[in-house]
């Protein structure tokens, strides 16, 4: 046994044990880092310890409580997204004092409800070069270096996924494979697979599902190419929990109330706070704070400035979510061109098929939801491509997400709505960052705290590190080490009749426990041995009990609904498992967290209020025949 994984081991039995160790809450540096080698090693050993715990919630919640205004932290980020956990990360890694707070949970909002594509983005590279675009043609070279990046950092989640695009006449066939033999090249050393064209009968052999007739045409072929696919909100909490192991004070189910102003200048010093689940308030103060609240950034601002100019122009993206059998494993679809001139893509997803998107002008609301014509359009888009029935009964999951396309304040003319993202100090002291997308987060963070460093005058001990910093449970992962898991453990399940009988660690839930929790999925593992949680919470689905349990000691889940739609899933690739779920995992976090019956009470109307909000076959508004 390699000492790593005999580290692990150690690592996952004290877990489950109950033991705990010491996390350094300030990190600590040399005279010598501020070049950020020996820093960067020193997070590394930190994120990367078999050892390590997630330091608790009450402790989290004193970090914030003891900032003063002698001595506040450098940095208080306001939301607990992609890009707010990406600013945590990188701020408290270049040694400075960071806190943050959430609303909700961590990937609540957007940053849960995306594509899962991590992408460079074809259709910019179509703008750059018919538009002789260099704007575009920049945005394009970054993002798919930032592709390779977030894959490298967090493979477990995050993979290398080929996308086939079909093509019903040659000029076709020539335009595509020449456009992405240049999205290849724009890639250059980031390339993650070269592009390559198939011919009809090799596409339907790679793709069974794929029809060989169109509207009055024959399949000549298809182009296949690469980009990134991601577990989104299970990265977010990665971030989350990777800047909490680094030092940061982050936490989930914060909501700042109002900000702090200075009596003499006005400048932003910090924020008061409420503790959504205890209902407490207190004040937590910072030489900057940045403002981090995706769609809801205009929110914050107004609490600084009620008169500040919107700067958010809000898209709403729909997604569904099918069966297996509509793609194959490890093959997605895109098409290209809809009737209305979107593109849509068809993806295999933990197991199921989400397909999406949609791009149409909507208000912001915390739990957005479908709307019945766009689940029609999805399934009328890729029904011209299948030769299988596409029905709405099929449809195990529906969701909208809000994408917050910026509007820079100080730009002369609000004309042209940005897809990349701005950052902006409008009020001082309150810094925000906006727009942007999934695949760029560690570099809007990475602006985001050059432009706080800026604004509070303050002293990083070392330059940015997060280029390289892999994230919790990624080091030492690699796609085989899920047979350490089926051969070392076995799932003990406590029948109906309480009797507890062994089981196999089989394969799928094996490859489901490496491929969610990294190299941590021996502590999952060795919950489901020694706590007799090893049964399944659906039937068909790899999730087991001792996730959530895991994940309430280990992830800041505080609430059903933070696990079953942020820790794993189910909300999203089938609702109805997900509500049959409910009690089960209700009942795991009540002996978890102490609760109440009227706790658990509550728990279970909350969750199934935010499922219905999931359209599913199910909670379909109502059906118009055609699917």
């Amino acid at each position: 046994m390699s000492t790593s994984i005999y580290l692990r081991r150690l690592g996952a039995i004290a877990a489950v044990t109950g033991g705990s160790y010491a996390i350094l809450r300030q990190p600590s540096f040399s005279t010598n880092d501020r070049g950020g080698d020996s820093a960067l090693e020193n997070f590394r050993r930190k994120i990367a310890d078999p050892f390590a715990v997630v330091p608790r919630r009450e402790t989290q919640e004193a970090a914030l409580i003891g900032s003063s205004l002698a001595n506040p932290l450098d940095i208080l980020v306001v939301g607990g997204g992609a890009t707010g956990c990406g600013v945590a990360l990188d701020a408290v890694t270049r040694g400075l004092r960071v806190g943050l707070v959430e609303r909700e949970d961590f990937s609540s909002g957007t940053s849960s409800r995306s594509t899962k594509l991590i992408h460079g983005g074809v259709r910019y590279l179509e703008k750059a070069v018919f538009n002789l675009d260099y704007g575009q043609l920049k945005l394009v070279f970054h993002a798919l270096a930032e592709r390779k990046q977030v894959i490298d950092n967090c493979p477990h989640l995050c993979h290398a996924l080929p996308c086939m695009t079909p093509c019903f006449d040659w000029f076709d066939a020539i335009y595509y494979w020449a456009g992405l033999k240049m999205y290849d090249l724009v890639a250059g050393r980031h390339l993650l697979h070269l592009s390559r064209y198939y011919s009809a009968q090799e596409s339907v052999e790679l793709f069974p599902t794929l029809a060989r007739n169109g509207k009055d045409k024959t399949l000549k072929g298809t182009v296949v190419y690469y980009d990134g696919q991601m577990n989104d909100s299970r990265l977010n909490v990665a971030l989350a929990c990777s800047a909490a192991l680094s030092g940061a004070a982050v936490l989930n189910h914060a909501e700042v109330v109002s900000l702090l102003k200075d009596e003499g200048d006005g400048r932003i010093i910090g924020a008061r706070i409420r503790n959504n689940l205890s209902g407490k308030e207190f004040d937590a103060y910072a030489k900057v704070v940045v403002n981090a609240a995706g769609p809801f950034c205009d929110s914050v601002r107004t609490l600084a400035d009620k008169d500040a100019k919107p700067m958010i122009c809000p898209s709403s993206g729909v997604h569904v979510v099918l069966p297996d059998y509509y793609s194959p494993d490890g093959m997605g679809l895109i098409v290209p061109k809809t009737k209305d001139g979107r593109v849509v893509f068809m993806l295999p997803w933990l197991g199921r098929t989400v397909a999406g998107t949609t791009d149409s002008n909507t208000s912001i609301t915390m739990l957005p939801e479908p709307h019945e014509d766009e689940i029609e359009f999805i399934l009328d888009a890729i029904s011209d491509y299948l030769n299988i029935k596409v029905r709405r009964i099929d449809v195990l999951s529906a969701w909208s997400g809000i994408r917050p396309l910026a509007i820079d304040p100080k730009a002369k003319s609000t004309s042209s709505i940005s897809r990349d993202h701005v950052v902006t100090e409008d009020h001082p002291g309150l810094v925000t960052i906006t727009g942007g997308k999934w695949t760029t987060y560690r570099s809007m963070a990475e602006d985001a705290v050059d432009a706080a460093i800026k604004s509070g005058k303050l002293s990083p001990a070392n330059k940015c590190l997060t280029y390289n910093l892999q994230l919790i449970g990624a080091d030492g992962w690699d796609p085989s080490s899920f047979t350490v898991l089926a051969q070392q453990y076995v799932r003990m399940k406590r029948s109906h009749a309480g009797k507890v009988v062994p089981g196999a660690m089989d394969t799928a839930a094996a490859k489901h426990l490496s491929h969610a929790y990294g190299v941590l999925a021996e502590r999952v593992a060795a919950i489901a041995q020694n706590e007799n949680l090893g049964k399944r919470l659906a039937h068909g689905h790899p999730f087991l009990e001792a996730e959530v349990a895991y994940c309430a000691r280990e992830e800041y889940c505080e609430s059903a609904v933070d696990f079953v739609a942020r820790r794993c899933r189910l909300a999203f690739l089938d609702t109805d498992a997900a509500q049959r779920a409910l009690p089960r995992i209700i009942e795991i976090l009540a002996a978890e967290h102490k609760w109440d019956k009227s706790r658990q009470k509550q728990e279970l109307q909350k969750g199934k209020e935010f499922l219905e909000t999931f359209k599913s076959s199910k909670n379909a508004q109502f059906h118009d025949g055609k699917h």
